[in-house]
């Protein structure tokens, strides 16, 4: 879910500005929480920064600005996309500091603000972790892809070895939707080709793992693996 905080001392304008983002988020399919905040100190002291993801902040509030609000922010969350809302352009530079993405100018314009949406959620589709989703009988457990080093397989039953640990799971390797650093190396096993160490002639070297190459996704596996240590 995307964790949305609109911080302005004006409420008219926070209340504007919320008629104009959440019906595009509705149209966009965005699973989204909206929270609202009337001063940076408001914002500081609540339990939404270290989960912010998209942070609409005015500049010119009483007190606390929005250039300290977000420098305290940026203490303890780096990832959050945080655009200014100001009256004044003068402003914006101020934002470089603190990676704005963008900014928005009172009074707001819609297609300024559609358009400044849009980046934002395309850089939080580019920078968030992604996530594996493990569905078990006692639930669903999400892992991150980055820390995933491979799977395992034996008949139905598959394993995920992590970083931090494994899980079992019921499926099958054919079906499991990865991104491209995800590879077949065996019948029994896909390697996350980030975690691989050494490749030798019939097994490979995968978080101090030994695990078998198959002759079949051999040649595959050796121009993947050379373009991972090229970067």
């Amino acid at each position: 879910m995307l964790e949305v905080v609109c911080c302005d001392d004006e409420k008219e304008m926070r209340k504007a500005l919320i008629r104009l983002i959440e019906p595009e988020f509705q149209l966009l399919g965005v699973d989204y929480q909206l929270s609202e905040f009337a001063s940076g100190e408001e914002l500081l002291s609540s339990n939404r920064l270290e989960t912010v993801d998209l942070l609409f902040l005015d500049i010119e509030m009483k007190n606390l600005d929005g250039i300290e609000t977000a420098k305290q922010l940026r203490k303890v969350n780096q990832h959050a996309v945080i655009i200014f809302i100001t009256a004044f352009a003068d402003f914006v530079f101020q934002g470089y500091e603190v990676q704005a993405l963008n900014y928005l100018l009172k009074p707001y314009s819609k297609e300024k603000i559609l358009e400044v949406l849009h980046k934002a959620l395309e850089e939080l589709e580019r920078t968030q972790p992604k996530y594996f989703l493990i569905e078990q009988k006692s639930g669903s457990t999400r892992v991150a892809l980055k820390d995933i080093c491979y799977f395992m397989s034996d008949r139905r039953l598959l394993t995920v070895i992590t970083t931090q640990g494994s899980y079992a799971f019921y499926g099958k390797l054919s079906e499991l939707e990865l991104p491209e650093c995800f590879l077949r190396i065996h019948n029994r096993y896909i390697v996350n080709l980030n975690y691989v160490e050494q490749v030798e002639s019939a097994s490979l070297s995968c978080n101090q793992a030994q695990l078998p190459i198959s002759r079949k996704y051999r040649q595959s596996l050796m121009v993947h693996f050379a373009k991972t240590l090229l970067g």
